[in-house]
């Protein structure tokens, strides 16, 4: 059954609210949010966040996508999966980035996409 909030109306404040509630219901940790709006055409919204394990980390990514589906009736792309170490959701308007804490510091995105001036 799809909620209500399933219609091209949805909007990506919307989509994003979602997305961090299902992530603090996962037990995500160190959730960041970028705005990503004038400076990228890629989406409005990025999201990062780690996952204690890869096993964690793959949990996270299928109950999100699982739940963007149901609720919003949007099929997201996902991939790194099957690794665990690093899973990509493209959820249209907002991309989550759920890594294992080694990956996410060797990767640091947070560095490239934040704002300058920004502190990590």
């Amino acid at each position: 059954m799809t909620s209500p909030l399933a219609s091209a109306e949805t909007t990506s404040d919307q989509v994003l609210a979602r997305v961090i509630a299902s992530l603090e219901d996962d037990k995500a940790e160190d959730i960041v949010t970028i705005d990503l709006r004038g400076r990228s055409s890629i989406a409005d919204y990025m999201v990062i966040c780690s996952g204690r394990s890869s096993r964690q980390v793959g949990a996270i990514a299928e109950k999100l996508t699982e739940r963007m589906k149901e609720e919003f009736g949007r099929i997201c792309k996902i991939e790194g999966k099957e690794q665990g170490d690093w899973v990509l959701i493209d959820a249209t308007d907002v991309i989550v980035h759920v890594f294992r804490p080694e990956v996410r510091e060797f990767y640091q995105l947070e560095k490239m996409w934040m704002p300058s001036g920004t502190r990590v």
